[in-house]
């Protein structure tokens, strides 16, 4: 798939998921609205077409989950025989439908894919997947940021269009900085210095929910990138056999030394992403590592964090290779077509507004960085923390979206499941390295 990992002045070219597994869905399982439960759409009385849509944003903590309804509402107000019924379900619940409804050829119209990459790869393969092109017209291209639609094609084909984008940044908390007398840290050397400091003043350096794995995932996934450089792992992905090397090991030993150095909180293992964040937002830890979605609830008045926090590149390290400009992160949020659907133009017409529509004004809500064109958005009331994002993602040179999502399935567990025994200490950095070198090589083209 294109565009997984770009490299630009300024321009992400990348595709990935918005929210890795269930980071943007956080929350009880719930139904946003009946539909019908699989299928492709079907004609009501009178002409009606009824397309059905499924999404994972129901998460208390997901901007998408209050735009995304509003939106929908408004297309069926304005096109009265085309009517789209919505089912909203939670992340890891919403994997598990998805995954076997595209299997059994029972899929809704249009759905959430995940974000693409590998967890699409073999449904857009298996020709579950409607291709666009015919329905993309030069007006919708023209409205996408720069270099935005060949993320969204795999070989050439049109198969998604982007919503928003995100970056994984840290988040410091500047008050219990203050407190400790730390230095917001730019190098490893300043954030174990700064570890030393927190723990020093009985406040908690970081928080991670490693009951969900990828939390921690993001951890690692950086400081790989820090330490040998965004080249270095995209040849990693594509022969594993390169994770068994000197860099890799370091960031494993770093990894590992952060962890016995009394970086994350001791409960990380029974703590869940939202749980996480709860924590975080409610000033219980010193620093966050994860993408810009978890902007609205540090902005929301209920946080005790609001006005506290502020978003800074993940420290550089003198040793490595990566450079500050090389960002995790940077993947486009999409919907995909069945391609059983009995209205492709529909759909396809249905899906380009969504898709729009969420991109500009999940923008504004905080739900993402923009994949569209800003230029007629009044953007004044954005949080601060949205606005440095936004000047970060300019920065950036080099992408590579979440791991699990360029990785195949199986591989992609297996690296959360390692990352999670070099925390416990139940591995060294060499046996995880060696165990790295035995996944399965990417799916996906660079």
């Amino acid at each position: 798939m294109k565009g997984i990992i770009g490299k630009t002045a300024g321009v992400v070219l990348a595709l990935g998921i918005l929210c890795s597994t269930a980071a943007c869905s956080g929350g009880s399982s719930q139904t946003a609205a009946s539909g019908p439960a699989a299928g492709s759409a079907a004609a009501g009385g009178d002409g009606e077409i009824k397309l059905a849509l499924w999404d994972q944003s129901v998460g208390e903590t997901d901007p998408t989950a209050k735009i995304l309804p509003e939106v929908v509402s408004q297309w069926n107000k304005d096109h009265p025989n085309i009517q789209v019924e919505r089912t909203g379900t939670t992340g890891e619940q919403y994997k598990t439908k998805i995954k076997t409804a595209l299997a059994a050829n029972e899929a809704p119209d249009v759905f959430y894919g995940m974000g693409g990459g590998s967890f699409m790869q073999p449904y857009i393969q298996a020709g579950n997947v409607l291709v666009l092109d015919q329905y993309v017209s030069d007006e919708t291209k023209s409205k996408m940021r720069s270099g935005m639609l060949s993320g969204c094609q795999v070989n050439g084909k049109i198969y998604t269009l982007p919503c928003y984008t995100h970056l994984a940044n840290l988040y410091v908390n500047t008050a219990l900085f203050k407190k400790a007398g730390a230095k917001v840290p730019t190098t490893f050397d300043e954030l174990l210095e700064a570890v030393t400091k927190l723990k020093a003043a009985n406040i908690t350096p970081a928080v991670i929910g490693e009951k969900d794995r990828w939390p921690g995932m993001y951890w690692f996934d950086i400081m790989a990138m820090r330490q040998a450089g965004n080249d270095a792992c995209i040849a990693a992905f594509k022969d594993p056999a390169k994770f068994n090397s000197p860099d890799f090991i370091e960031a494993a030993n770093k990894m590992q030394k952060l962890a016995k150095a009394g970086m994350f909180n001791s409960s990380m293992f029974s703590m869940s992403y939202d749980e996480m964040l709860a924590a975080f937002n409610a000033g219980n830890a010193a620093m966050l590592f994860q993408a810009n979605w978890v902007n609205a609830g540090i902005e929301d008045d209920s946080s005790k964090t609001k006005g506290n926090v502020e978003v800074v590149i993940f420290p550089v390290f003198t040793d490595g290779k990566g450079k500050a400009s090389e960002f995790y992160g940077g993947g486009q949020d999409g919907f995909y077509i069945n391609s059983s659907t009995k209205n492709p133009k529909e759909a396809a017409e249905f899906l380009t507004y969504l898709s729009e529509e969420l991109g500009s004004k999940g923008y504004l809500a905080g739900a993402g960085l923009p994949c569209w064109n800003t230029d007629s958005l009044d953007t004044s009331k954005l949080s601060t923390l949205d606005k440095t994002d936004a000047k970060l993602l300019d920065t950036g040179t080099s992408f590579i979206t979440w791991w699990d999502n360029i990785l195949p399935a199986e591989s992609a567990e297996i690296h959360k499941n390692l990352i999670a025994e070099l925390l416990a200490s139940k591995i060294t950095p060499e046996d995880f390295c060696k165990q790295m070198a035995q996944l399965k090589a990417t799916e996906l083209t660079f």
